[in-house]
């Protein structure tokens, strides 16, 4: 599932152009670059004398990528301090991508933000006439994001859950799927790991194609330091993911169970 762009193993910096306040802990950053990626790769992003982190990438049309993230930790606190026309280093895209025939059905669930990677997704599907039935969850109708983007996309029909009943279904996303699933359609998930374990359940049972984007601890983005090799298989999740098929993540013990820090240390989920 890799999309064969040509990728920069080096970080280079981009001004951004644009940036929009998502809820009160998320934005995006849109930058003056195109680096083909496709829908589930990501990008690492890199503030000098702070960081660099991996980001999955919010949209690439050609012209302009953006990326959506929460403001978390040291690097993404610096990071949302930024301004339009300040400088930020990109590296990539990495990793693999979701893909689909042309008029397929799918279904995308999005917990979090998520929900960013799962509109590129799902606003690439349509132009290959696909129908997409798209779950959007959060704990609360201040969390969603991007509910008004997915609207306006043809073909798509949105769903949303939210944990406090504030807005769509009052519980989880994935009760929304077991409600909407289709023997046809292939289920594309991102967001978090508790979230992708019962996915993976769900589609394992009805025998349902289904491919996840995973998460774990990244310093290089290509394959080498081998930071997030996930047990027992040892797959690299920069180069063999973050988009997984579930055959795959059923083989991962370490899936839905624990992670590994910067040091390689477990800690469970």
């Amino acid at each position: 599932m890799s999309c064969g762009c040509k990728k920069n193993n080096v970080p280079k910096t981009y001004k951004i152009v644009s940036i929009k306040k998502e809820t009160d802990q998320v934005q995006t950053f849109t930058f003056d670059i195109s680096l083909g990626a496709r829908p589930g790769q990501f990008v690492m992003v890199w503030l000098p004398g702070v960081d660099e982190v991996p980001m999955s990438v919010s949209m690439d049309d050609g012209k302009n990528l953006s990326i959506t993230f929460f403001r978390v930790g040291d690097m993404t606190t610096e990071l949302a301090k930024c301004k339009v026309g300040d400088l930020v280093g990109l590296r990539g895209p990495f990793g693999t991508n979701y893909s689909w025939e042309k008029g397929q059905h799918l279904i995308l669930v999005a917990g979090g933000y998520g929900a960013a990677p799962m509109y590129f997704t799902a606003n690439e599907a349509v132009k290959d006439g696909c129908t997409v039935d798209f779950v959007v969850g959060a704990r609360s109708k201040d969390l969603l994001l991007y509910t008004d983007e997915i609207k306006k996309l043809e073909n798509t029909t949105l769903h949303v859950a939210t944990d406090d009943g504030s807005e769509g279904h009052k519980g989880y996303s994935t009760e929304v799927l077991e409600k909407i699933l289709d023997k046809d359609a292939s289920v594309f998930a991102c967001g978090p790991e508790m979230m992708l374990k019962r996915i993976s359940d769900i589609c394992a049972e009805e025998e349902i194609t289904c491919y996840l984007s995973l998460e774990r601890y990244m310093k290089c983005g290509y394959g080498l330091c081998g930071n997030c090799c996930m047990d027992p298989l040892g797959i690299r999740v920069c180069k063999d993911g973050p988009v997984v098929s579930n055959d795959i993540c059923r083989q991962l013990t370490e899936f839905g169970a624990y992670h590994r820090d910067e040091l390689g240390r477990k800690h469970e989920l």
